[in-house]
């Protein structure tokens, strides 16, 4: 085997010699086309890799050299650094090119640094080298504790997750190098969490380490390590805090909360009336807590529902109860979980039950009849107090109390305390066919305890009513008409109820048939044919003829009724219509007056009574501008039939006891008042204003009275409430004087006007005499 490798390894080499060879001489001549031209000269630099380590706490650390390989030490070249951190970061010696650093540096802030290098030539001022780039490189220190993304962290686990089920997975990060050894590789732990949840060290997944029960906590808190240097004493750390909540699986079933509930209902109580409520809890939330109640011996009587609000079980009543037939019952209650996943229904093998009991209340129950209604019959035309039925209603209760009956607001039927209806009057089918009366049945002992019931009476039908027309028929035979003409065509009714179809038979009395102008026909449907029985008939000699017809039913026994047909002579023109019927007119003419009169009656008397009310209602306004002044009696104005004489008749009593005050002015004598000033301007000495505005007010009033029509009469004194000064003609009021005014002027009253001519002719004339 050797010696087949060496076989093949110098194979190989023969086989590559060629390119090795022509490689060789493509560098030789490279190299002297580079020796041969002075701009392709080979640089002469010479410097190392340059680092720089982080967080140095020196003010000038040295970095490394930069030298040309034409410098022979004679310090004639000059080195310049250049770039965005040189002479700030970075500085170089100019004579010797050392590089120094000058600041602190961070690698997470920059991690290398690209700068430029020249030299030159001091004694020529050229430069020496081309410039060239080269880097600094910051190398890594472990300052940079670890930092988890992303919080806070929240995971949710159903409870009673088997062990190893993936949780949550958190992760850290090291600002540090990762390529500078260990500084930027973590180690994950729990520092708090054991037992129930475990972390994977490298990868940060949390996983459940024993099932949980959210029952017994619903919340843990986890907290966890992330430290560098894989865990390496003097690695740095940092820590997170993670909730974990246990969402709820329906492992618990629902469980009675008693074993035993005493309920109680009454047994007046109507169906669907809720008797009480049990109740179940169950460790689980939500849709997991969900529950349904049910009776588990599928009783007639009783049902239980859920309240879905607050997981209730509401027991109602399903059928009425009755304490007399059984006063309690036992009844088994379950309830199980509405919603059960497969897999949890280990936990709800057997649902828990409770027992109970109800107990039922006796009640004073009203009375109950012994049917829910009542039909009876009874003939029509029946006597006073005739039998209709019987009711019966008993007291359901243990006591049996007796009843008293009632008829409710029927005063064609009477009960008696055995519950006999009897009819208080006779009673016509035709009409009313049915009656609907409610009996009540009331126990003795407790009025409030009663029950209705209604009762049909049915009228049975007597063939009481014989038929007649089944309307007014207007008949008119003309003048002209020949024997065997149809002239009407007459049907009947009859208001008996019939048990068969009814059937009607027409005829003519015994004499009309005799001696008659005209024969009845009968149909056979009900209907009849008036036909003439002779040919012309006159308008002046016989214009109307009364046909009296016999109408038969067919009931038991049969009724016959004489109903009388008017036929009127009409004259009638070529076609058979009536141009003239005078006597029917007539009679219509007649019935169209008296209406006619009847209707012009009563406008009068609606014209009569409202003109009435028109004269009443302005007589009570009338009334009502003159109130009676009962309350005042300083100043009144007495109207005698006979002639007073004068003012001395005043002096049989003291008209200053009227006063109410003893203030008594001061007597002057009445002025004459100018003939320009009427004396419809005067005021009296009473204090008050002195103003046009009461002139014209009076002035208003005295153009409001003459202009009135609605005014009375006769004369009238008005008083006002108050009276100004400044008058010429002092007061008017005679109160104020005890002495007599017959040498006073009163002709300035026949300046008043027409309604003051009274006074004037009083006043005047008289004192002129007397003077």
């Amino acid at each position: 085997m050797n010696r087949c490798s060496l076989r093949v390894f110098v194979v190989g080499i023969a086989l590559l010699r060629p390119c090795l060879t022509v490689t060789e001489d493509w560098r030789t001549r490279e190299e002297k086309q580079l020796m041969g031209s002075h701009w392709r000269a080979k640089r002469g630099w010479v410097w190392n890799q340059f680092y720089v380590p982080e967080e140095l706490n020196t003010t000038r650390y040295h970095v490394g050299r930069l030298r040309s390989d034409l410098d022979n030490g004679n310090n004639s070249f000059h080195y310049k650094l250049l770039g965005d951190a040189a002479d700030t970061t970075f500085v170089i010696d100019e004579r010797t090119g050392d590089i120094y650093a000058v600041q602190k540096l961070d690698r997470e802030e920059r991690s290398l640094y690209t700068l430029r290098a020249q030299v030159i030539d001091t004694t020529t001022g050229r430069a020496v080298e081309p410039e060239s780039e080269f880097v600094i490189r910051v190398s890594d220190i472990n300052d940079n504790e670890p930092k988890f993304l992303d919080e806070p962290y929240e995971a949710t686990v159903p409870e009673m997750s088997p062990e190893g089920t993936f949780v949550i997975q958190v992760t850290a990060r090291d600002a540090d190098d990762p390529l500078s050894g260990n500084n930027a590789r973590l180690l994950y732990s729990l520092l708090l969490g054991q037992p129930y949840f475990s972390i994977e060290p490298t990868t940060g997944v949390v996983r459940t380490f024993s099932e949980v029960d959210r029952e017994l906590q619903e919340e843990h808190w986890v907290i966890i390590q992330a430290k560098d240097l894989i865990g390496q004493p003097g690695g740095l750390t940092g820590t997170t805090s993670v909730l974990i909540k246990l969402s709820d699986i329906n492992d618990n079933k629902p469980l009675f909360k008693k074993n035993f509930y005493r309920l109680h209902v009454s047994e007046s109580a109507p169906i669907g009336t809720s008797i009480g409520t049990v109740l179940a809890y169950d460790s689980d939330i939500g849709e997991n807590a969900e529950m349904d109640y049910s009776i588990e011996d599928d009783s007639q009587t009783f049902d239980i529902i859920t309240n879905n609000q607050t997981q209730e079980g509401i027991i109602i009543l399903k059928r009425q109860v009755d304490f007399e037939q059984q006063n309690h019952y036992i009844v088994r209650a379950k309830v199980k979980n509405r919603h059960v996943a497969e897999h949890l229904k280990k936990y709800h093998s057997e649902p828990s039950t409770t027992f109970i009991k109800v107990l039922v209340e006796d009640d004073d129950e009203p009375p109950v009849f012994l049917h829910p209604y009542y039909i009876f019959e009874i003939f029509e035309g029946n006597a006073y107090g005739s039998f209709v039925g019987i009711v019966s209603a008993t007291d359901p209760d243990y006591r049996n109390s007796p009843i008293r009956y009632s008829i409710t607001r029927n005063k064609m039927f009477s009960i008696d305390d055995n519950g006999t209806i009897t009819a208080n009057i006779p009673l016509d089918r035709e009409i009313s066919g049915w009656y609907n009366i409610s009996v009540t049945a009331t126990e003795k002992y407790n009025a409030q305890q009663n029950c209705e019931v209604p009762v049909f009476v049915q009228v049975l039908n007597i063939n009481d009513h014989a038929p007649e027309f089944s309307q007014y028929y207007e008949t008119y035979v003309c003048e002209n008409a020949n024997a065997g003409k149809v002239i009407q065509v007459i049907s009947a009714v009859d208001r008996d109820e019939s048990v068969e179809e009814h059937h009607f038979y027409f005829n003519l009395t015994v004499e009309d048939t005799m001696n008659s102008s005209f024969i009845i026909v009968d149909n056979q449907d009900n209907r009849a044919r008036i036909v003439t029985n002779r040919n012309g008939f006159s308008l002046q000699e016989e214009p109307v003829f009364y046909l009296p017809i016999l109408i038969a039913d067919n009931g038991i026994p049969p009724l016959t009724s004489t109903n009388t047909l008017t036929v009127y002579v009409c004259d009638c023109d070529d076609q058979g219509s009536a141009q003239t019927c005078s006597n029917k007119k007539s009679v219509l003419n007649t019935g169209l007056r008296i209406e006619i009169i009847i209707a012009i009656l009563i406008c009068v008397m609606a014209i009569f009574g409202f003109i009435f009310l028109i004269l009443s209602l302005q007589q009570k306004r009338k009334e009502a501008l003159f109130p009676e002044k009962g309350e005042d009696f300083r100043e009144n104005i007495f109207r005698y039939d006979d002639e007073g004489g004068g003012e001395e008749d005043t002096e049989a009593f003291n008209i200053s006891e009227l006063r109410p005050s003893t203030f008594r002015r001061e007597r002057k004598p009445r002025k004459h008042t100018p003939s320009d000033i009427p004396s419809l301007y005067r005021q009296s000495l009473q204090v008050g204003p002195d103003s046009a505005i009461f002139r014209k007010f009076i002035l208003e009033k005295l153009e409001e009275a003459n202009t009135d029509p609605s005014a009375p009469p006769f004369d009238s004194l008005q008083t006002y409430a108050f009276e100004g000064t400044g008058s010429s003609a002092t007061s008017l009021s005679s109160l104020g004087s005890e002495g007599s005014d017959q040498d006073e002027n009163y002709d300035y009253l026949n300046d008043l006007g027409p309604r003051f001519k009274r006074l004037a002719c009083m006043f005047g004339s008289s004192m002129q005499s007397n003077k």
